[in-house]
């Protein structure tokens, strides 16, 4: 009778706390730990033997205990177990409570499945010698149908799934900054030309995620894995799951303090696949807010405004040379502008003297009056300027003692290595073929890049992306453009994969617009030596034109074998004229290291050109060169940085730049009080 009772209280208990839900919980612990803590748990004098085992020692029993006796339910973000009752019995009462203690000293484990809808067995019968019929009692429990499982899937399958989606869901509630949510939350709201692309999808996922992440964050931190696991059942993949989709990409990046447009970037290639542009860099309303409310704080505002710095706005004690010559230009004959145009040939300076950039300005700069560079197209990520603050005399946000910093350029604006890099495209190996049409922007021609190697294998679309054994690649194929320039790119990354022998570059007409077919234009790069073509004339469906047949050697490099017509490899990049050489007005260190100082961060040789004129847009400053003060703040600063623009101004302080971390070399033409000098100088 009392153990009759004591079902009869258990069992209200179990449908008590089981109504209304859909997913119920069990704890981390051993199921043979449930039974000995039952068993060894009453009173003494309360599970005497009976015939052959205790009383209360029963096989079915012993089945729910192992099976069932662990489930819990959660309530305010604590553990209610099927054991939290007041079993009016002195004999049931610590049995029930050394098995709660147990099950809540544990963490839970996993959801429970159940395909049946009675957990346990009710009764069975048992026929006694004299013919009578005993009746046998044994916890049991019939589920609520909401628990009761029709998934063809199995309990462990259906558990894995649970146990993913809380696992993910705990880790991005505690990766993911709120701050990053709400900047994301900002770029969704912004202007129709600003706005995060296809961020509108997300606009609920990151408020609810951003809601439950302020419920995860305001509970005690021993009951947030509870929590974590009651919410994660019910509120499905998306949110529960956010890290892992595109824009959780983009949070997690966030998170990690990268470089807001870096971070968009990767998410707008993950979305876009690559043919999506940005129309304008991207900023958050919100940071944008917080920069404006720290610079007042501290008086920074007149720092703030760049420009291009001049000749004017340095002393003698900043520069290292200074070439007096080099800015009187005498007015040259047609003939002599004519010899200009002949670009020079790096490889033909291979053999000339090379010295160490400390070294040449240690034994050679003291006695040189004049000093030209030879500008080669490869060197076009290293042109700099030197920008100077607006406001004379404002206070400095930088690191050391004056309120200078530079730029890089980084790339070439419009040029069609700089498309090919925004598609996504390599342009840092050894060899490169693009090709890029509809710069009139007004039909739908899809032209491909083909080449065929040595052995006759075909680079071309059917095999993009996939990286051949001679390590070529086709990396940037476009379908449909959609009336917008478009470009294709095949590149090699290693030398010593490369077949020997002859490479074809060609043009396939796939498809062509028949109402306004056009030409292309294509580039061949090797060494740094690039190969502009331009083809004017329409072309037919399915017409190949071959842009050009190489030789290529390991030994030797490339030599053509025939080509279209080719403008020459020399570029106008910033004023100058490429595979020239060109004078230097000044030579000096980066302003970290002006004035004996001894260096904040990377040492970095500028030689300024003359006429090298930046018409870019570069940041005024950069993180990495503001005082630690200001590192707080270091998300709004890095906005701030790009939003201010850089005013142009004429005779600027611009020319080639080179960092004391990186491996390089440049052509100099050096010369003294007797003589001039062509030499390598290595970086």
């Amino acid at each position: 009778m009392e153990f009759t009772n004591f079902h009869k209280l258990l069992t209200q208990h179990m449908e008590s706390i089981l109504q209304g839900k859909t997913y119920v919980f069990t704890v981390d612990v051993e199921k043979d730990v449930l039974w000995d803590t039952y068993l060894n748990s009453f009173p003494d004098g309360t599970n005497q033997m009976y015939r052959k085992r205790r009383e209360y020692d029963c096989g079915h029993c012993k089945q729910f205990i192992r099976g069932f006796g662990n489930v819990v339910v959660i309530q305010d973000n604590k553990l209610v177990s099927i054991w939290d009752f007041d079993a009016e019995s002195t004999t049931f009462q610590p049995v029930i409570d050394a098995l709660s203690s147990t099950v809540k000293a544990q963490a839970i484990q996993d959801i429970f499945i159940s395909k049946e809808k009675l957990v346990g067995v009710k009764v069975n019968r048992e026929l006694l010698e004299d013919g009578n019929v005993l009746t046998w009692e044994h916890l049991h429990i019939i589920l609520p149908l909401a628990l009761v499982t029709k998934s063809s899937d199995s309990a462990e399958a259906l558990k894995a799934k649970k146990r993913d989606v809380k696992n993910v869901f705990m880790r991005s509630l505690m990766e993911i900054t709120s701050e990053s949510v709400e900047t994301v939350l900002d770029l969704i709201n912004a202007p129709k030309d600003e706005k995060l692309y296809k961020g509108d999808e997300w606009k609920g996922v990151l408020k609810e995620f951003l809601r439950l992440q302020k419920e995860f964050l305001s509970i005690d931190e021993v009951l947030r894995n509870n929590y974590c696991w009651n919410t994660s059942v019910n509120i499905g993949g998306v949110v529960g799951k956010i890290r892992n989709h595109s824009i959780g990409t983009l949070l997690i990046n966030l998170s990690k303090e990268m470089n807001l447009e870096v971070a968009v970037k990767k998410y707008e290639n993950i979305v876009s696949a690559g043919n999506y542009k940005r129309p304008k860099p991207i900023f958050s309303a919100k940071m944008i807010e917080a920069a404006e409310k720290k610079v007042i704080e501290l008086g920074l505002e007149e720092s703030l405004e760049r420009r291009r710095a001049t000749l004017e706005d340095i002393s003698i004690n900043n520069i290292l040379f200074a070439n007096k010559d080099a800015t009187k230009r005498m007015k040259k004959s047609v003939f002599d502008e004519l010899k200009d145009e002949v670009a020079t040939s790096s490889k033909s300076f291979n053999n000339v003297q090379e010295i160490d950039i400390e070294d040449f300005i240690k034994d050679m700069l003291p006695s040189t009056t004049s000093m030209e560079v030879l500008m080669e197209n490869r060197l076009s990520s290293n042109l700099m300027s030197l920008i100077a603050p607006k406001n004379a005399g404002c206070k400095t946000m930088l690191k050391w003692d004056n309120n200078f910093t530079w730029a890089y350029n980084g790339n070439v604006a419009d040029s069609m290595k700089e498309r090919v890099k925004k598609a996504g495209g390599k342009v840092d190996g050894v060899l490169r073929f693009s090709i890029q049409w509809n710069d009139n922007q007004d039909n739908e021609d899809d032209l491909d890049a083909h080449c065929i190697e040595p052995d006759r294998n075909l680079i071309s679309f059917p095999v993009k992306t996939i990286v051949q054994p001679s390590s070529g690649v086709l990396d940037v194929d476009i379908v449909n453009p959609k009336k917008k320039v478009a470009v294709e790119n095949i590149t090699w990354s290693d030398i010593n994969r490369m077949q020997d022998g002859e490479y074809q570059f060609i043009v396939h007409c796939y498809s062509a617009d028949r109402e306004t077919r056009s030409g292309f234009t294509a580039e061949i790069e090797y060494n740094g030596e690039i190969y502009h073509y331009e083809y004017a004339q329409p072309l037919r469906q399915d017409e190949k034109i071959t842009v050009a047949r190489i030789n290529f050697s390991k030994k030797n490099g490339i030599k053509f074998i025939q080509q279209m017509p080719s403008t020459k490899s020399s570029q106008d990049l910033w004023g100058l004229k490429t595979n020239q050489f060109q004078p230097v007005s000044v030579f000096m260190l980066s302003p970290n290291y002006w004035n004996e100082q001894k260096g904040i961060g990377h040492k970095h040789y500028f030689f300024l050109l003359d006429g090298c004129e930046d018409e870019t847009q570069p940041n005024g400053f950069f993180n990495e060169f503001l005082r630690e003060d200001l590192m707080e703040y270091k998300r709004q600063f890095e906005a701030l940085g790009r939003k201010m623009c850089v005013e142009l101004a004429d005779n600027q302080l611009s020319g080639l730049g080179f960092s004391s971390t990186k491996s390089n070399s440049m052509v100099c033409k050096v010369t003294d009080s007797s003589s001039t000098r062509t030499i390598k100088i290595k970086f």
